[in-house]
């Protein structure tokens, strides 16, 4: 029984912005694909679940880019299990490397719920497929510390689509990520700022309800700080009165500078 899954990888064309560097959310999309991958090859596909009725659902991710990756880039993608707590809880750790070195990092904590979502203890044969163990030298992926600089709410708003539903009926966890770049996005435009200069450096989501069709869905943006000439923000996924998700994102620019004020 596998306790590390190595196995390779590539980003679809899709994923890729005009400099033809991926985005953070298609990068969180290949590493929910590398958990799903792991998954079935300890004998628990997607299907398998279903027919169990129950399910793992994303409670945070953290993920550090250490490097953008290019088209067409041989992967090499690495997953396993660091902790599984009250038979319940599953921490899973996710790497993408090329022969540049680390691209990403990446902590996933996963809930096993129910048919109804509801958070239910797995059974053993779903724990015992799992082995728990602590790489040498693999830390979890953690958010870099920054300078504490405040800044003004910007507010973006959309209507979730009936097409992004995902297998379990609601908006899946990656595109959240996307609401804010495309929220950041629309700053820097005002700023006069080419949005396809957006890098992502790191970002941390934890989710709290899902977002389902035809929910008007509202980010709410701010400056928390910054680190040199990268800017670290915070926002709120909210549908009305209700936060679906509390993200903190680090981003800076490929070429050039300004983020940070365009925040202020």
């Amino acid at each position: 029984m596998n306790a590390i899954w190595e196995l390779p990888a590539m980003l679809p064309r899709h994923a890729f912005s005009v400099r033809d560097a991926a985005r953070a959310g298609d990068v969180w999309r290949a590493f929910q694909e590398l958990a799903v991958e792991g998954s079935t090859r300890a004998g628990w596909p997607p299907l398998r679940y279903r027919a169990a009725g129950s399910a793992f659902v994303m409670r945070t991710m953290t993920v550090v880019h250490h490097r953008e990756t290019l088209y067409g880039e041989p992967l090499t993608a690495r997953t396993w299990v660091r902790r599984f707590r009250r038979e319940m809880l599953s921490t899973r750790e996710v790497r993408l490397s090329s022969s540049r070195g680390r691209i990403a990092s990446g902590t996933q904590e996963w809930v096993h719920v129910s048919s109804e979502l509801t958070p239910v203890r797995a059974s053993k044969e779903l724990v015992d497929a799992f082995p728990v163990i602590d790489v040498e030298g693999e830390m979890p992926a953690e958010l870099p510390a920054f300078d504490a600089l405040e800044g003004p709410a910007h507010v973006f708003e959309l209507e979730a689509w009936h097409t992004w539903m995902d297998p379990l009926d609601h908006v899946n966890h990656p595109a959240y990520v996307d609401f804010c770049d495309e929220a950041i996005s629309r700053v820097m435009h005002e700023a006069k700022l080419p949005p396809v200069q957006l890098r992502p450096i790191a970002e941390k989501v934890t989710y709290t309800r899902g977002v389902v069709a035809r929910e008007r869905v509202r980010v709410e943006t701010r400056r928390i700080g910054r680190i040199d000439d990268a800017v670290v923000l915070s926002h709120d996924v909210r549908v009305g009165d209700a936060s679906c998700a509390k993200i903190t994102s680090v981003r800076d620019l490929a070429t050039g500078s300004g983020l940070v004020d365009a925040f202020g």
